[in-house]
C-alpha cells in the first residue's frame, strides 16, 4: 500500500528529530566518558605520586622548563596588568574624589584574582600545551608503548614529574605576578598620574591583608594540578598524525583555561565566605 504525500513530511521530520536526540545522547555520553576517564587518570597519578619517590634527575629538568622558563612571561604580564588596571581605575576614582585610593583596589584585584588566574593561564598556554605535544607526539610515534613493553610505567616516568612541576612552582610564578603588577600599578600611578606614595601604598595596607594574598596562592593549587593533569591526558589520548597532536595541544589549553575559571568562580565564593566568617565587622568598604 503506498503511503500517503500528507504524511511523508511528518515522517522526515520524525527521523530528523530522532537523529538530533541520537547525536545530543552520543555527545552526553561522550563526554561523561571523558570525565570518568579523566578521573581514572588523575587517580593513578595521584596513586604513582605517593607509592613511589621521584628521582632527581628526573624533576629538575621538568621544573626548570616549568617553573624558570615561564618566570619572564609571567612577570612581563603581571607588569602591565599592573598598569593596565591602573589606567582603567582611575578616570572613576577621580570622578568620586578617591584616587589615593586606587592602589587598595589594583593591589587587592591582584592578588585576590589577577595574579594567580593570569599566571595560571600563561603556564596552561606555555606549558599545558607543550606538554600535550610532547606526550601526544610520543604516543604517535609509540614511544609510551615501547616504555609499557618494558615494563616500565608511564604515568610514573612522564605524568607525576609534570604533575609536581605544576603543582609546586605555579605558586612562585603567582607571587612573581603579584609583585610585577603591584609594582607596574604604583610606578603608573604615582610616576604618570601623580598619586601621592604614603597614601597609595598607606591605603594598600589597609584594605590588603595577609589572608588575601593567601586566598590567591592557594587556588593556583588546585589550578597547577588541573592544568597538569588535563594537558598530561589530552597527550596520552592525542589521535595519530600531526593533526591530531596539534588538536591535542589546542584542547589542553581551551579545557584547561575554562577549569580554570570554573575553579576560580566556586573557589572564590567559598574562600570568600571564610572570611567573612573570620571577620566580624564584615567585608571591607572603600567609602
Amino acid at each position: 500500500m503506498t503511503t500517503p504525500i500528507a504524511q511523508q513530511p511528518t515522517a522526515g521530520l520524525s527521523g530528523w528529530l530522532a537523529d538530533q536526540i541520537a547525536n545530543v545522547g552520543a555527545f552526553t555520553v561522550h563526554r561523561i566518558t571523558g570525565i570518568g576517564d579523566v578521573a581514572v587518570f588523575a587517580c593513578r597519578t595521584l596513586g604513582w605520586l605517593f607509592l613511589r619517590r621521584q628521582r632527581r634527575d628526573v624533576l629538575l629538568p621538568n621544573f626548570y622548563q616549568i617553573g624558570v622558563m615561564s618566570l619572564p612571561v609571567v612577570a612581563l604580564t603581571g607588569l602591565f596588568i599592573g598598569m593596565v588596571l591602573a589606567v582603567q581605575s582611575f578616570a572613576q576614582f577621580k570622578a568620586l574624589g578617591l584616587e589615593t585610593r586606587l592602589g587598595s583596589v589594583i593591589n587587592l584585584s591582584l592578588v585576590r584574582e589577577l595574579g594567580p588566574v593570569l599566571a595560571a593561564t600563561m603556564l596552561a598556554g606555555r606549558v599545558g600545551s607543550a606538554m600535550a605535544a610532547e606526550l601526544g607526539t610520543m604516543r604517535v610515534t609509540e614511544q609510551i608503548d615501547a616504555l609499557e613493553s618494558m615494563g616500565a610505567n608511564p604515568i610514573y616516568y612522564l605524568v607525576v614529574p609534570r604533575f609536581l612541576g605544576c603543582l609546586v612552582l605555579i605558586p612562585t610564578l603567582t607571587i612573581m605576578a603579584d609583585f610585577m603588577g603591584v609594582l607596574g600599578g604604583y610606578l603608573y600611578s604615582h610616576l604618570v598620574l601623580g598619586i601621592d606614595e604614603h597614601h597609595y601604598w598607606a591605603n594598600s595596607r589597609e584594605y590588603v591583608d595577609a589572608f588575601d594574598f593567601l586566598m590567591g596562592i592557594s587556588k593556583t593549587f588546585f589550578f597547577g594540578a588541573a592544568i597538569a593533569l588535563v594537558s598530561c591526558h589530552h597527550g596520552f589520548n592525542c589521535d595519530h598524525g600531526a593533526e591530531g597532536v596539534g588538536r591535542a595541544a589546542t584542547n589542553a589549553f581551551v579545557h584547561s583555561f575554562v577549569l580554570i575559571l570554573v575553579l576560580d568562580l566556586f573557589l572564590g565564593i567559598w574562600l570568600n565566605n571564610v572570611h567573612d566568617f573570620f571577620r566580624p565587622e564584615g567585608p571591607r568598604k572603600l567609602l
